[in-house]
């Protein structure tokens, strides 16, 4: 029975990561509040998450606050692009659901199928942000590229983002699990997914030193996803 409760133990080595994703879904929820800090806090919590995947964790919280500040700027832009799409599709919605004009099927099936595409882009985008240096086009370009060449991971990490909706969208008694849980775990499992992928167009040779020192440029050293 001691075994179980060691440190190092199976136990409480999964307790000690719910604990830390516990702790990041605060964060996440508090730095969202404002609403144009979304970015940035998406942005340090991808941040977090693939240091954790990768075993190179230190402190949670003054990592997710470093990568925040670092990033808080381009984050901040590229929120503000994808708001500025949802914003859109949201008055589209509204126009299809209440107009009392009849639009054709195909353009409905159009504007939902670039939605779809958008979104697939979207969950890359922040991931990109805290992993990459680079300019704000290419990471919007680099994560249509990589959405679409990764086709069945893409579809899996939105499988991943849509759960939490779905469970508490049927079920009230479990909006706590997703206040608690719901931003981070998803996310965790994308991270697993999304860090294989990003380790093909990353140098092969990168030393770990400080919590900040994730600064490859994607153009630069690999001319096959920018060029």
């Amino acid at each position: 029975m001691g075994k179980i409760f060691d440190l190092d133990s199976p136990v409480m080595r999964f307790l000690n990561r719910l604990a830390d994703l516990l702790i990041l879904n605060f964060l996440m929820i508090a730095c969202c509040i404002p609403i144009i800090t979304i970015g940035a806090a998406n942005t340090a919590m991808h941040y977090v998450l693939l240091k954790m995947i990768r075993g190179e964790e230190g402190y949670l919280i003054r990592g997710f606050f470093k990568s925040f500040k670092l990033n808080f700027k381009q984050a901040t832009v590229l929120w503000l692009i994808m708001l500025l799409v949802i914003l859109v599709y949201v008055g589209d919605a509204l126009i299809f659901h209440y107009s009392l004009l009849p639009f054709p099927k195909a353009l409905v099936i159009a504007v939902v199928a670039i939605a779809i595409l958008l979104l697939m882009t979207a969950i890359y985008v922040f991931p990109l942000q805290a992993r990459f240096e680079n300019s704000i086009k290419n990471t919007l370009k680099n994560a249509m590229i990589l959405a679409f060449a990764n086709l069945p991971k893409t579809i899996l990490m939105l499988v991943f983002y849509a759960v939490p909706l779905v469970i508490g969208y049927f079920s009230t008694y479990s909006l706590i699990f997703v206040i608690m849980f719901g931003i981070t775990v998803p996310a965790y499992g994308a991270a697993w997914l999304y860090s294989g992928i990003f380790k093909k167009i990353e140098p092969e040779e990168e030393g770990v030193v400080s919590d900040l020192d994730f600064s490859i440029n994607v153009e630069k050293e690999n001319g096959e996803i920018d060029g």
